[in-house]
């Protein structure tokens, strides 16, 4: 059988990395993607290789256009096929609305939502070449409720959702399905970027109504069912996986 290839963006650390090495476990070949942590991108790159499988390794901000469409080439030279992306980097401004400058504004929605419309438009060509394959991406709870310093950021998530199901019905015909996972509160290192980390910590681990908060095994394993062929039938849809907090008043 062909060797299966798998982009996943963001993969140095957090939900990517898991992401990465649960791929690679299940037989898939690697590419991993970074903007900042080479030494992160390094320490995945040797979990996924002491699995046996193989990890290429290219840094690429995808807030950047040009370097998506370089970071798509390197992937073609290398595998000529790609059969999952993983659409996980993401960044964003921790401000008030109105301490927000266009700078943080183009910087958020360029990383979170401009870079899964052009990673899937190069991901694409490359899939549809084997006969499809399967696009998730990662979104929070944001993108639907108010949460405090987080306007930049749940806007460009709430555009990340709606490109979801446009890509969805687009892509189809060529076989290629997309979805979404939503996660809570997820203590990643993400999250220490977050002023109200420990309050939103607090009110994950006190409210969420399985008991317990969301761990990113639980984030993996909903998008590794999205990848399986058992999901084929979801199409542009957002899952939440958040214990259930989401519907509390």
């Amino acid at each position: 059988m062909t060797e299966k290839i798998a982009l996943v963006t963001g993969s140095s650390r957090g939900i990517g990395k898991a992401t990465a090495i649960r791929l690679a476990q299940e037989g898939y070949d690697i590419v991993i993607n970074y903007a900042r942590s080479k030494k992160g991108a390094l320490e995945t790159a040797e979990q996924i290789e002491a699995l046996g499988r193989k990890a290429f390794i290219v840094k690429a901000n995808v807030g950047d256009v040009s370097k998506i469409k370089d970071m798509f080439s390197q992937i073609e030279q290398q595998f000529g096929r790609l059969d999952v992306f993983v659409n996980n980097a993401a960044s964003g401004v921790q401000r008030p609305l109105m301490e927000l400058e266009e700078s943080h504004w183009d910087w958020t929605l360029n990383i979170n939502s401009k870079a899964l419309l052009f990673c899937a438009q190069e991901a694409a060509k490359l899939m549809e070449r084997n006969g499809g394959g399967k696009i998730v991406s990662i979104s929070s709870l944001g993108s639907i409720r108010y949460l405090k310093n987080y306007t930049a950021v749940g806007v460009s998530k709430a555009a990340l959702e709606a490109l979801t199901r446009y890509l969805a019905v687009e892509l189809a015909p060529k076989n290629i399905v997309v979805n979404a996972v939503s996660g809570g509160a997820v203590d990643t290192e993400a999250l220490k970027h977050f002023p109200n980390r420990e309050e939103l910590l607090q009110e994950a681990a006190e409210k969420t109504p399985a008991g317990r908060m969301v761990e990113i095994e639980d984030m993996v394993n909903s998008i590794m069912f999205l990848i399986s062929d058992q999901s084929n039938m979801i199409r542009g849809q957002t899952i939440i996986v958040d214990g259930g907090i989401s519907l509390l008043v």
